[in-house]
């Protein structure tokens, strides 16, 4: 057994420890440096992406809708890395362009981007901006862009695609629209806020004030009011009495009557679904129900006067 184990043993004694090629030095050397490289080139990254998007959250805190022009557009938009959602309206606003659509455009885009901002779901995860055409003329020709407004979607990885541009043609820029088509594309939801417009609220009170200003001064001399005859008389000056004949003037009057029962339905109908400010549909609401109550009791008491013995009646003009 032991001399059968000598040469094993000496064989293990004549061994001797492998080292590495010699020439693998040098690749081990340039593997480490393209990895410290690679490391480096990924900080890099990181902190570029940093600068950009605290530079834009710094135009937003400012303005919810911030102006670009060449340069900006091609390192905040076009040059990578992005990790943002970038909506841009490239429109034409300057007086000389005469585009009244781009100035109603432009204020649906900012009640949009207005209502983001100041939304509690705001994050840095997408931004509005815009182009105009005498300030960045070459993004026009680059995106192949001959009409304005244009909205277009920016993702943060890859280029836009067809649906990345907003069909303005067929669905119409409101901020609702808008705000629909932004879901779609990014999945951040907007609610949108308007601001409140008293204009018709005014107009009402002015009208109220100034019919009640009438009626006091002739406060004492209301007869008028109350003097059915006289209704009648204007009611009737122009309607045949009988309902076998009709005046020519009498058909534009039952035609001029029903034009306005239909605006006071449209009215209502637009108070109904349209989404805008709860105080202006609320003026359209009781302006369209004027006109339907108003000019139906009309209608109906020229029916009364030609049918005698019918028995309905709503306002009584007789």
């Amino acid at each position: 057994m032991g001399a059968r184990g000598a040469p094993s043993r000496r064989r293990q004694a004549g061994r001797r420890p492998r080292y590495l090629p010699a020439g693998s030095f040098p690749f081990l050397l340039l593997l480490l440096l393209l990895c410290i490289q690679l490391g480096g080139g990924q900080k890099k990254k990181e902190n570029l992406l940093a600068e950009k998007v605290e530079q834009l959250m710094e135009w937003s805190s400012r303005r919810s809708v911030f102006r670009m022009n060449g340069d900006k557009f091609r390192k905040f938009i076009k040059a990578p890395p992005r990790n943002y959602s970038m909506i841009v309206m490239f429109t034409a606003l300057q007086p000389q362009r005469q585009c009244s659509v781009c100035r109603l455009a432009n204020e649906e885009y900012q009640i949009l981007a207005n209502s983001w901002r100041y939304s509690s779901a705001f994050c840095n995860k997408l931004f509005f901006s815009k182009v105009d055409y005498d300030e960045g003329t070459d993004i026009f020709q680059q995106l192949n862009i001959n009409s304005a407004p244009t909205f277009m979607h920016f993702p943060p990885k890859g280029r836009p695609k067809r649906a990345d541009t907003f069909d303005l043609q067929r669905i119409g820029f409101g901020a609702e629209q808008l705000a629909k088509w932004i879901a779609d594309r990014t999945d951040v939801h907007i609610r949108v806020f308007r601001p409140p417009n008293y204009s018709g609220t005014i107009a009402l009170a002015l009208l109220v004030s100034l019919v009640g200003g009438l009626l006091y001064l002739r406060r004492n001399n209301l007869e008028f009011i109350y003097n059915k005859t006289g209704w009648a008389m204007v009611s009737l000056s122009y309607i045949h009495g009988s309902s076998q004949v009709q005046f020519v003037a009498e058909s534009h009057i039952i035609l001029v009557l029903n034009a306005a029962i239909t605006m006071g339905m449209v009215l209502l109908n637009e108070a109904a679904t349209s989404k805008g400010d709860v105080g202006k549909r609320r003026i359209i609401c009781l302006v369209g129900l004027g006109l339907v109550v108003f000019f139906f009791s009309f209608l109906l008491s020229i029916f009364r006067s030609k049918y005698h013995g019918y028995p309905y009646s709503d306002l009584d003009f007789e």
